[in-house]
């Protein structure tokens, strides 16, 4: 009886997580990897600034579930630049990363392309990454569109 219970709770349950908001947006922050990891875990890159091959995680530590809000702004370049705003679980993730990995380096990318890439140099712990240029105004238009902009209430 118990286990029919649980099913059935778990029915009822599974059909709420269809209706949560899409998003509009990609954001995911990959961890350089140790380069003898093997394709399973870590695949080849090559590095914007350093300009060399280097290997970075495939799974992304930091995701665009973790984004509370932004700010962008316009870069010198012509492209714009944004500071990302981290919720709780992310800001956890980013200070330990920038504890755990200092040296090493940060690749985001968004909208599935690569934007930058941040050396981790010491501790985050106010759960803020800047991104200064390489974005489009399309993607600031939607990432607006997933997320508040900082000092803005929070959206419903």
């Amino acid at each position: 009886m118990k286990i029919l219970g649980a099913i059935v709770l778990c029915l009822l349950w599974a059909p709420l997580g269809g209706f949560a908001k899409p998003r509009h947006c990609t954001f995911r922050v990959h961890a350089q990897a140790n380069p003898q990891d093997t394709e399973v875990f870590a695949t080849s890159f090559r590095a914007k600034v350093s300009r060399k091959e280097v290997a970075i995680e495939k799974t992304a530590w930091i995701t665009e579930r973790d984004v509370m809000a932004l700010s962008a702004y316009s870069a010198p370049d012509g492209t714009y630049g944004a500071l990302i705003q981290l919720d709780e679980h992310g800001r956890v993730v980013l200070d330990t990363l920038s504890i755990e990995r200092r040296g090493r380096f940060l690749f985001v990318f968004i909208n599935g392309r690569f934007i930058t890439e941040l050396q981790i140099d010491k501790r985050v712990s106010d759960g803020k990454i800047y991104i200064p240029s390489g974005l489009t105004a399309a993607d600031i238009d939607l990432m607006k569109r997933d997320w508040r902009l900082i000092g803005e209430r929070k959206k419903r």
